[in-house]
């Protein structure tokens, strides 16, 4: 057996007792001063009832150990790893703390155990996963899951890899389960259609891959895929997943994303496209409901992200969230957000589960937050809104050929948008006079519109294609909402950005044969505003609440104060709100706090974790981070002493924890 096959597991030092017996991880928040699930619950959360650290003293915080990605000791130029990005963004994962010991993913797919209170390395696996070729996008793991016997008898740590694997380890040693599939990993590449081990796009990256962490229900193990967005051919692999035997490795069921013949939605994908899409893929963490039994399913766009007219008709199960039976892997319910889509508005993070009570009827809740700026929030048992969902008339006007768009989207009439929906003049920055010129100057021979506005070919001569806001990376990004259980806020980090898209026709010679494709979604020209100026009327970045239970916002605050706009010199004199632009790191909540990163503001302008009154927004606290923040940050209670917990950037990325001196 290869060691690549078997792992490398390296065990430093530490010994860590057997895990005592657990309850049930809590449907609402994190229990006992753990975090078990990436975003503190099955339902992603993202909220502790942990108080020690205050408005008080949250500034009082200091880091009391670091410890250094041991990705650090991978020698990156004997694999032939030319990805650059990796060692700013690679380290994205949320650590979980079950018993004494963070548990987290790093940049490689490397796992490790790591000591709560001292940060000391416990042990590491490594799958070498890196030798499986290049990652599909970039090398970056955003965690891993935690699952045990109730008894504790049997503790196990999953994640998925770079090469489309699911690897189960033992939690207290990080050996290789070995019973568990083919001696400790399952191929999740395997009866994928179209998807070939080795083959790789014509990038030279992996077909299939993970980022996300696994979801556990019902001792069913499910892990999204990444399928790469960026195609010159109309074939790709379907982003199906599978309901995998915590204990065995077997393979339960798969869940057709794109569904076949006779399935369900079939008949959206006209003339049979069924048989070559692909894509439709779920690439962000997933939520689940132990109780309900049901696995929450937020999908992505189908191939290709920016044309469809090899792929007419709605493309189900594409853009939606489906709820399935977490035994069977049967659909019990879905909801399509965007049909057809064109504008790489996926889903971008976990669905968000709590109870909330509307119109004094208690209701069972899921909210998920979207790339567009939209917050659908449904009854998760039967997926019914909460509120209403129009069907509204948009623009089908295209000049990309044989491109046929919906004729309507799905609109929620509550909550309200939580980010900027597309752009018109009276959306430009109007500082002063002149600087509303220089913006109306630059999107002279750009096509503006609102929400679904259709996109254009870039026309040497003529329009330069369509502006679109949100950007393609969204409002809302995988780093998703936290909420509060005890009052139904949920807490959205968003971004105002736009996108303009350019086509070209793939290269036969190359492999190519789609009609269109999309270049960089920043490439060529774009509506630039002289010397860096801002295009748009801030904010540039923001954290929303929106009260769930009256589907309204409570508060907006810019996330920061835009510094580096004011410092502008037809800016820094004027007498300017807070325009934002800091960031839009994913929110942790406490019992009084909400806490993110932002990438300015310190001291010394530099990065800083800030801590906001939940009621109304304000921050009540600021502490400086060494560098950047990569992952949402996390709490956890260990031997009466609370933690804080993130990853951030550098040379070589660090997890760190703070606490109260």
């Amino acid at each position: 057996m290869s060691a690549r096959h078997a792992g490398l597991v390296i065990a430093v030092g530490v010994v860590i007792g057997l895990i005592a017996p657990q309850p049930v991880a809590a449907q609402y928040g994190a229990v006992d001063g753990e975090w078990r699930s990436y975003a503190g619950d099955p339902g992603s959360t993202k909220y502790s009832p942990l108080d020690q650290i205050d408005a008080g003293n949250f500034s009082d915080l200091q880091i009391a150990w670091r410890w250094a990605s041991v990705d650090a000791d991978v020698d990156l130029e004997a694999i032939g790893s030319d990805d650059e990005r990796l060692s700013i963004f690679g380290l994205q994962a949320t650590p979980l703390m079950i018993g004494g010991v963070l548990y987290l993913s790093t940049a490689l797919y490397q796992a490790a155990a790591v000591d709560a209170g001292t940060g000391e390395t416990i042990w590491v696996h490594d799958p070498q996963s890196y030798l499986g070729g290049k990652p599909t996008h970039a090398f970056r793991s955003r965690g891993v899951a935690y699952w045990s016997e109730d008894d504790g008898s049997d503790a196990r740590i999953f994640w998925g890899t770079s090469e489309a694997y699911l690897v189960a380890v033992d939690a207290h040693t990080g050996e290789p389960i070995r019973d568990f599939g083919d001696d400790g990993r399952v191929d999740l590449m395997e009866g994928i259609p179209r998807a070939v081990r080795g083959a790789t796009n014509y990038q030279g990256r992996n077909l299939i891959g993970v980022a996300s962490p696994p979801a556990i229900a019902r001792d069913v193990v499910l892990t999204p895929t990444i399928i790469s967005d960026f195609v010159i051919r109309q074939e790709a692999p379907p982003g199906w997943v599978k309901g995998v035997d915590a204990r065995t490795g077997d393979v339960k069921w798969v869940f057709r994303t794109v569904p076949l013949g006779d399935d369900f939605g079939a008949d959206t994908w006209l003339n049979e496209s069924w048989r070559y899409s692909g894509n439709a893929n779920i690439w962000p963490p997933l939520s689940s409901d132990e109780e309900l039994g049901m696995f929450y399913l937020p999908t992505g766009t189908p191939t290709s992200d920016y044309y469809g007219g090899h792929r007419l008709g709605d493309n189900l199960f594409a853009e939606s969230i489906v709820a399935v039976d977490a035994e069977t892997g049967a659909r019990v319910w879905h909801f399509q957000a965007v049909h057809h889509g064109v504008w790489d508005y996926d889903f971008p993070a976990a669905p968000t589960l709590l109870d909330i009570t509307v119109d004094g009827r208690r209701i069972k809740a899921l909210a998920q937050v979207s790339k567009q700026g939209f917050t659908y929030v449904f009854d998760r048992a039967t997926g019914e809104p909460v509120w209403p969902i129009e069907e509204r008339a948009v623009e089908t006007d295209t000049d990309l050929p044989g491109e046929v768009l919906s004729p309507t989207q799905p609109f929620p009439t509550k909550p309200p948008p939580f980010e900027y929906q597309g752009i018109g003049i009276d959306d430009l920055v109007d500082f002063t006079p002149e600087i509303r010129q220089m913006a109306i100057e630059a999107v002279e021979n750009f096509r503006l519109g609102p929400l679904f506005t259709p996109p254009m070919l870039t026309v040497e001569g003529g329009l330069q294609g369509t502006i679109q806001r949100p950007h393609i990376a969204g409002g809302a990004s995988w780093s998703g909402a936290a909420a509060d259980p005890e009052t139904g806020l949920l807490y959205v980090p968003s971004e105002n950005r736009f996108s303009v898209l350019k086509y070209y026709t793939p290269d036969p010679d190359e492999g190519g044969n789609l009609d269109f494709t999309q270049a960089d979604f920043d490439s060529g020209t774009q509506p630039l505003m002289p010397r860096g100026l801002p295009l748009l009327k801030p904010p540039y970045s923001r954290m929303t609440a929106i009260d769930l239970n009256a589907g309204d916002h409570a508060w907006m605050q810019p996330n920061g104060d835009g510094d580096r706009f004011r410092r502008h010199p037809m800016l820094r004199d004027l007498d300017l709100p807070p325009l934002g632009g800091e960031g839009h790191g994913g929110p942790v909540l406490t019992k009084t706090l909400l806490i993110s990163a932002l990438s300015a503001g310190g001291s010394d302008g530099g990065p800083r974790l800030v801590a906001r009154d939940k009621a109304t927004g304000a921050i009540v606290g600021s502490v400086d981070l060494p560098a950047g923040a990569i992952g949402t940050p996390m709490t956890y209670l260990h031997e009466g002493r609370q933690y804080i917990a993130l990853t951030i950037g550098g040379d070589v990325p660090q997890l760190i924890a703070l606490a109260l001196p």
